[in-house]
């Protein structure tokens, strides 16, 4: 009677705390599925519709490759040990200003520039370099040292150094520096002819002074120019790897360190635009760099663009690849081989010429006084012509 009364007294008690359990823990369930699938989505707790974590068939779950390709920690193992090599370089130049303080109000508002000349100025600039040769060897850009009166490098332990200009080549913007110091850790230099679109590029450097800054992104394209028209071929890299003014001259590397690039411009008015030199350009002057040697470039004295097929059809060119000359430079060596504007150059010694990038390379991977012979394609009928190449002048202007 008494277990009955018990059961009768407390039962209700006992299904409410029973009920209350379930409703719980079904509660708490949901709560931890929930926090999983908006943590998927990189921000604990937001409100991330459709965000989801990948199924087990999804690529970001299948085994990855030996290396640190796809590491987690991988680009910061990378860029902590690579930045050990990149330098600061503050540079002191002297430049012309008008004499007046007042002298760009006068130009804009009075249509004419104030009497009194000129004067010169000391300004600073800021750049990146990396170190090359471990007993003091700078790689940069040419343009980071030119005019500079005074070059200060400052390494990563916070030492700073007088630079010496070794040798520059305007031509492609290079310029190595050297500063008195041994035992320096030094880059590994890559193989730019070996990177694709869509590779891992990492840029260190010291944009806006900020010593010593990791971006990373993609290699987004090649052969890209920077004279002329981007579009047209060129040598350049670009990448979406950010690269601010002070970038320039710092190293463009892979996801295993090496240096596949030297930073060396933007597009101010784009995002993720940058470009750099390939290491491969660099590694060719490299050693004459150092040495301080003059660099002499071979030099054929023509501008060029590709052959597309409407240019085909208008010279009658039986076949759709080939490299039209769009103009000859007075005194070259093509204007005295007999070149004229509108020849279609087919082949170089024997080789298929179908880009402008590839009769560059080829000219380029000759000296001054080495002569080729081109197949050129004129009046609807091919012929053969000679050349001597030259030397490449400091301006072609």
């Amino acid at each position: 009677m008494r277990l009955r009364g018990f059961m009768k007294a407390y039962m209700p008690y006992v299904m409410v705390a029973v009920i209350s359990a379930l409703v719980t823990g079904v509660v708490v369930l949901q709560f931890s599925e929930n926090r999983a699938t908006l943590a998927a989505g990189g921000q604990d707790g937001a409100w991330a519709p459709g965000v989801q974590t990948a199924p087990s068939t999804s690529v970001a779950t299948l085994p990855q490759a030996a290396g640190p390709a796809l590491g987690r920690d991988s680009i910061a193992n990378v860029a902590e040990r690579v930045s050990r090599a990149v330098v600061n370089i503050d540079t002191k130049r002297t430049v012309k200003v008008p004499a007046l303080p007042f002298g760009d109000f006068f130009f804009e508002f009075f249509g004419q520039a104030p009497s009194g000349g000129t004067q010169e100025m000391t300004v600073p600039a800021i750049g990146s370099g990396f170190i090359v040769r471990s007993d003091g060897y700078v790689l940069t850009n040419n343009h980071v040292i030119e005019g500079a009166k005074e070059i200060v490098v400052t390494l990563a332990d916070g030492r700073k150094l007088s630079g010496k200009v070794m040798g520059r080549d305007p031509r492609y913007d290079l310029a190595v520096v050297k500063i008195d110091a041994t035992k320096l850790p030094s880059v590994e230099l890559g193989d730019s002819d070996r990177i694709r679109p869509g590779d891992f590029a990492i840029a260190i450097g010291n944009p806006y002074g900020l010593q010593h800054t990791v971006t990373a992104g993609i290699i987004s394209g090649l052969a890209r120019s920077i004279d002329g028209d981007p579009k047209e071929p060129g040598i350049y890299i670009q990448t979406d790897a950010a690269i601010n003014r002070g970038n320039s001259g710092g190293p463009l590397i892979d996801i295993d360190g090496r240096v596949v690039g030297i930073n060396t411009a933007i597009i101010p008015q784009a995002q993720g635009i940058g470009f750099a030199i390939p290491i491969n350009v660099a590694k060719n002057v490299l050693e004459d760099l150092i040495a301080g040697k003059k660099l002499v470039y071979p030099w054929l004295g023509v501008g060029l663009q590709d052959l597309t097929p409407d240019l085909a059809d208008y010279f009658g060119v039986r076949d759709t690849t080939g490299v039209v000359i769009a103009y000859i430079y007075p005194g070259s060596p093509a204007e005295k081989a007999g070149l004229r504007e509108g020849d279609v150059i087919l082949k170089l010694d024997g080789k298929k010429m179908e880009t402008v990038s590839q009769l560059q390379g080829e000219v380029r991977s000759r000296k001054p006084g080495d002569r080729v012979t081109l197949q050129i394609w004129r009046d609807k009928a091919a012929k053969y012509v000679t050349i001597t190449l030259g030397e490449m002048p400091d301006s072609t202007e």
